[in-house]
């Protein structure tokens, strides 16, 4: 089964990540989340966002939307893709914690109403590959923020496509399933691609005739933005830029930085 996930100028699909949502976490599990959940904490509370509703835009799977609601807030987390947004709400079911999941696109979501903190990681807004619909997303995140809300966010750089990830191969072997990942930069475009190869284990099957396994294909796609186009993005959309970092530091972004954090919001600090 092949499924293409991300066009360039085309729709988000709504089953994005559809196959590889079910080994999502199994391949993610070396990813120091409690780290990058405390990073996070840490500029919430900088800008006195201690408590109240805060929207994971993007959540995936949920796991920063549960560790930010195991400290107290009152999470919302949006992303388009339900088989995602499946395996949260098992997540919720065993934590007891109270979220509220959506399942929406990011370029017209909607809330019932104003937040005190929004965020956007884990490159969610690097699947957004035309700019006049990050804007878009732009837009709606400063509709629905607090007056003194604020808006964090991160991104890959086109650095980190070009030099780090573009036209390598990355792949990972594990008893349940294995991948293939398949990454191609477009220069000119700045446009890259994944073509990811699952094989995921089908535990029906395998009984009584040894390990069966089914293959899925996948593409993804990502643009490379710089620091300056997300802070023209930032502003145009009617928000004030706030702050940019070096990824999980305090320190400025580099030419080479591969990540970026962007603060940004409606009041003023």
């Amino acid at each position: 089964m092949t499924e293409v996930l991300y066009k360039m100028n085309s729709n988000i699909e709504s089953n994005a990540y559809s196959s590889f949502a079910a080994v999502y976490d199994t391949f993610m599990d070396n990813v120091p989340y409690e780290e990058w959940g405390a990073y996070l904490h840490g500029f919430l509370e900088e800008y006195n966002i201690e408590d109240g509703l805060v929207l994971d835009l993007g959540c995936g799977t949920g796991t920063m939307t549960e560790f930010l609601a195991a400290l107290g807030y009152d999470m919302i987390g949006v992303d388009s893709s339900g088989d995602m947004l499946e395996l949260a709400l098992e997540k919720k079911e065993k934590s007891g914690h109270d979220i509220l999941y959506l399942q929406q696109d990011m370029r017209e979501f909607e809330l019932y109403g104003t937040v005190r903190a929004i965020f956007s990681i884990c490159d969610s807004l690097n699947y957004i590959t035309e700019p006049e619909d990050l804007k878009q997303v732009f837009y709606w995140v400063n509709n629905y923020l607090d007056l003194d809300g604020v808006f964090i966010f991160d991104f890959n750089t086109e650095y980190k496509y070009r030099e780090i990830l573009g036209n390598t191969t990355i792949a990972e072997n594990r008893e349940e399933c294995s991948f293939i990942w398949d990454n191609y930069y477009y220069n000119e475009e700045r446009i890259n691609e994944y073509e990811l190869s699952l094989f995921i284990k089908d535990e029906e099957l395998s009984l009584g005739n040894g390990d069966i396994y089914r293959k899925y294909q996948e593409t993804h796609f990502q643009r490379g933005y710089t620091l300056k186009e997300m802070t023209q993005l930032v502003k145009s959309s009617g928000m004030k830029f706030f702050a940019a970092y070096d990824a999980f530091t305090r320190e400025a972004p580099s030419e080479n930085s591969e990540r970026i954090y962007v603060i940004a919001g409606k009041g003023d600090f």
